[in-house]
């Protein structure tokens, strides 16, 4: 069982029927299509509100694309340490944007603290054009640790944006997950509490590759375009994007893919705690980050089980990532296999 990345999961049926019917005839090109002329309204119907889609095949361009429209060349991004922009996108932030700077900051379990990041602010030393402003926020739902912002957190984090005049961007890799755990409207944690521009992960949870750019500030669509073709990210056959988020969507499947990855997670979390291992902390979605002893650790690998270190959080930490499609049956059995 490979619990390395929900990236390792194929896509699944929803998405492969939707493209295998639109693989039969010919379609204008570069998002001319009818199906990517759907996306805005599929979405705005998702959001209780008017948006612009911009779709990409992937959560780095989704990612770094809507942050280039956020903030200025010589401006910051204020990020937990451990966001996957600070982590794992190289420089990719300070390509897009031209060079605007990363600003990191700690914060339990990969979450920023509205209190502690007004200070962070308020603690910025002006020198003028040698000094690098903050211009925007940066938050990830669900988080790199596998935790999930409350509704009254991000809400909190959003005045703090709005008092402080900043943008405000959700890296939604995982947003599915964090939705399915708070069980609430997906509105609620982003444009009701102050969002400006949101990452809507598809491609981890069951999609074959594609990542949206969801503007709830529809004057952004436009400059978003522009960067997307100038960064080489506009496809030519853009309805194959279109295809997928649309399928994604429909009859909420995004949702119940992500509430039985979070099933599958706290399955796999009740077997693992149940033989001596202790989570490192809260595990919110998919996620876990569990300590393990040396033993347990080769017993599971020696079952064919497959999961990364995380050294950063301690040399006995694992991380185990489930899936939309991770078999809670097999998780049931392995007290068998495990001995």
């Amino acid at each position: 069982m490979n619990f390395a990345s929900d990236n390792v999961s194929p896509f699944c049926p929803e998405v492969l029927e939707a493209l295998a019917q639109e693989s039969k005839s010919n379609a204008p090109a570069y998002g001319s299509d009818d199906l990517s002329q759907q996306l805005d309204a599929a979405f705005s119907d998702l959001f209780d509100k008017e948006v612009a889609v911009i779709p990409v095949a992937t959560g780095t361009a989704a990612n770094c694309i809507s942050l280039s429209a956020l903030v200025s060349p010589y401006g910051g991004v204020i990020c937990h340490h451990e966001a996957h922009i600070n982590e794992d996108e190289s420089t990719g932030v300070a390509f897009f944007t031209g060079g605007a700077k990363l600003l990191p900051m700690d914060g339990p379990t990969a979450k920023l603290e509205a209190t502690e990041l007004d200070a962070f602010i308020a603690g910025q030393v002006d020198r003028g054009v040698h000094s690098v402003s903050p211009e925007c926020v940066a938050i990830t739902q669900a988080t790199e640790l596998g935790t999930v912002y409350a509704l009254s957190e991000v809400t909190a984090i959003g005045e703090v944006c709005k008092n402080r005049g900043l943008r405000l961007f959700m890296d939604g890799a995982r947003f599915a997950n964090a939705v399915a755990h708070l069980g609430c409207h997906p509105a609620d944690i982003t444009w009701k509490a102050g969002v400006d521009a949101l990452s809507f992960g598809a491609t981890k949870n069951g999609a074959m590759a594609v990542d949206a750019i969801v503007l709830f500030d529809t004057s952004l669509k436009g400059r978003i375009e522009q960067a997307r073709k100038r960064s080489g990210h506009l496809h030519s056959k853009h309805r194959y994007l279109a295809t997928q988020l649309l399928a994604y969507v429909k009859n909420d499947v995004w949702l119940k893919n992500a509430g039985h990855a979070n099933q599958a997670a706290q399955a796999l979390s009740d077997l693992l705690t149940a033989r001596g291992a202790e989570l490192a902390h809260s595990a919110d979605g998919n996620e876990l980050f569990v300590k393990l002893d040396t033993d347990l650790a080769a017993k599971l690998r020696a079952a064919g089980l497959m999961f990364h270190a995380w050294p950063s959080l301690g040399k006995d930490v694992y991380r185990f990532v489930a899936a939309w499609n991770t078999d809670i049956g097999q998780i049931t059995e392995m007290n068998t296999t495990l001995g």
